[in-house]
């Protein structure tokens, strides 16, 4: 943007970050209300069918609205209003969030994901995104303290830790597949996250399962906020769906990178660190993948799969780039 100074978009897209991580801090404790009020809810909808189905047996049928007589009466489901508010409080902050990441970019004059900050950055924004997406097709908003914790923890740390003033780009990242490349791997480090949370979940849920199957029969249940969370089954096929997807763009990360490399250094592939990381990602997904469909390695192994994959992706991302030292070494941070 001719006319206007790199280092103040540059403070005012800090300045917006830190207002999107605060407000990730107020989705979070939303979420966390929800989850604690999740399970009164759910027991008070519950009795408020078991008292009308007691109305309708005792005395013939419920009177309706109209002045007629109704055999049943439709459940009324429980209306998380704190999760509501968290999603709420989850949008704002991704368009504080996504302004910040726009006047970076804008600074730099390039795609704002060059360093380890701006990735950590776009990344989060992505991660944000799929699970407001997501949103519109499920209802995972049982995930929110989850998704809203880790944007708060890995943005904020990245700041705090990873920020450079903006910077030309070194040669060997002027090209097309710094967009193509980074993108998709940032997209299917989002598809990942959302299947960690749902395994997490899953092993929790497993667990709540196990307990009450072994329970007695007349044994009172637990309140617990996993009463209103689908059963381990379903989360552990939805993770998988996700993973999936994720795997997918993450081939042609690996792909991309591969072509890219051999634009820049003239060759395909060389053994650097942080290659050899991406393909061991690539694997774990792959055998979580194949185990899964093929060998029947569902439930709480195929959950622990989808765990250590996403964990293998936070390492590639920190321990990786701040400690390995390669031809990809363009986290911005001196030495």
């Amino acid at each position: 943007m001719p006319g206007t100074d790199p280092l103040l978009l540059d403070e005012i897209s800090l300045l917006l970050v830190w207002t999107a991580v605060a407000i990730y801090v107020l989705a979070f404790i939303a979420y966390a209300i929800d989850l604690a009020r999740r399970s009164d809810l759910a027991l008070k909808a519950k009795d408020e069918v078991v008292a009308r189905e007691l109305v309708t047996a005792g005395g013939g049928g419920v009177i309706s609205a109209g002045g007629g007589s109704s055999a049943s009466t439709p459940a009324a489901k429980p209306r998380y209003l704190w999760a509501r508010l968290g999603t709420v409080l989850t949008a704002l902050g991704f368009v504080f969030h996504l302004v910040a990441t726009v006047l970076r970019g804008i600074a730099a004059e390039r795609v704002p994901w060059s360093n380890m900050y701006e990735f950590a950055m776009t990344g989060l924004l992505l991660i944000i995104a799929v699970y407001l997406a997501v949103l519109t097709r499920y209802d995972l908003r049982f995930l929110g303290s989850l998704m809203t914790g880790l944007a708060v923890l890995l943005l904020g740390g990245a700041t705090l830790a990873f920020h450079v003033e903006v910077v030309p780009l070194a040669d060997p990242l002027k090209s097309v597949w710094l967009v193509v490349h980074v993108f998709v791997a940032s997209l299917a480090t989002a598809l990942f996250a959302l299947a960690f949370g749902l395994s997490v979940v899953q092993l929790i849920q497993t667990r709540r399962e196990r307990k009450l199957a072994e329970a007695p029969v007349d044994a009172a249940p637990k309140r617990s906020f996993l009463r209103t969370v689908p059963n381990a089954d379903a989360l552990e096929s939805l993770a998988y769906r996700f993973a999936i997807v994720g795997f997918i763009f993450w081939t042609f990360t690996l792909i991309a990178g591969s072509i890219w490399a051999n634009d820049a250094w003239g060759r395909f592939w060389g053994f650097d660190t942080k290659e050899v990381w991406t393909f061991v990602i690539w694997v774990l997904y792959a055998g979580y993948i194949h185990a899964r469909a093929t060998r029947g390695w569902r439930g709480t192994r195929s959950a622990w799969l989808s765990i250590i994959g996403f964990t293998a992706v936070l390492f590639n991302f920190t321990i990786v780039n701040v400690f390995f030292k390669g031809l990809h070494a363009y986290s911005g941070l001196t030495t």
